[in-house]
């Protein structure tokens, strides 16, 4: 199985040097390794033209975005699966590639776990086994931890209309498709968190709701609304603690009539007696 690693940057060289590190030290060698630049003027170019022997192509020139750069090295991959492992990013650890690519997997998704990075701390991120269209109405795969085969994401392209979403966007329409998803319960990354700002964030809600509204029929969206907002009532502390008296109520209620049905057949069948 060969990998295609597609490796964006823009003056991010102490990011871009991570990002090599780890991946000449993997263990798993069968990839080719694309590095589209965006006109870096922060040493970044000479980098790459440092390690250029390891690269299967790169680019340094201004581009239109980071979706544009991504397509550049969409068009030019030739692996069976594709991971966008951009500067800043970098693998778990050496055997990485291998213990995530060699066992047999056809899904056109391969998704794994990640570590988000920010300021010196990490956290383990990880993924359900089983995905729906509620879970990529609410979240989305980090698509650095993913391997996509490349003859899906070669027909489609990433839309370079979007700032932030479009790989969300991607994941969502080949869900709709169903196509398959397949996790790998490894981390596959460190994920660098610095740059994400509160700003960033409301481009990301903006872009989702355009491309929900555009994606979903209106009535199916009013109808996960109504059913959304029924889960968050009872997610509400107050409703569990009505929930949970009721049932002790109904408990109780079943103590006490089985306390005056052994009351009535004692006095049924002693009471005479006595």
């Amino acid at each position: 199985m060969k990998l295609s690693i597609i490796t964006v940057n823009l003056n991010n060289r102490d990011g871009l040097l991570k990002t090599i590190d780890s991946v000449v030290s993997q263990t798993f060698k069968d990839y080719e390794w694309i590095v589209i630049d965006g006109g870096s003027t922060d040493g970044s170019k000479e980098l790459i033209e440092q390690y250029a022997d390891h690269f299967t192509y790169w680019v340094s020139e201004p581009d239109k975005g980071i979706y544009n750069a991504m397509n550049k090295g969409i068009r030019v991959a030739k692996g069976d699966y594709l991971q966008f492992l951009n500067s800043g990013d970098y693998l778990y650890d050496r055997t990485t590639l291998e213990k995530c690519l060699l066992p047999q997997n056809n899904a056109d998704v391969i998704y794994g776990n990640l570590y988000l990075t920010d300021s010196g701390t990490s956290q383990l991120r990880t993924y359900p086994d089983k995905l729906t269209l509620r879970f990529f109405l609410n979240d989305t795969l980090c698509h650095n931890a993913t391997f996509i085969k490349r003859d899906i994401i070669q027909q489609v392209y990433y839309n370079e209309h979007n700032k932030l979403v479009s790989d969300w966007e991607f994941f969502l329409s080949q869900a709709i498709k169903n196509k398959t998803f397949s996790h790998i319960n490894e981390p596959v990354i460190y994920y660098d968190m610095q740059g994400i700002s509160s700003s960033s964030q409301q481009i990301v809600e903006e872009e989702r709701q355009q491309v929900i509204a555009k994606t979903y029929p209106q009535m199916l969206l009013e109808d996960y609304k109504q059913m959304y907002q029924l889960e968050v009532k009872l997610d509400n502390s107050q409703v569990k603690q009505v929930i949970i008296y009721q049932n002790k109520k109904k408990l109780y209620r079943k103590l006490i009539t089985a306390c005056l049905m052994l009351i009535n057949f004692i006095d049924k069948h002693f009471g005479k007696n006595q």
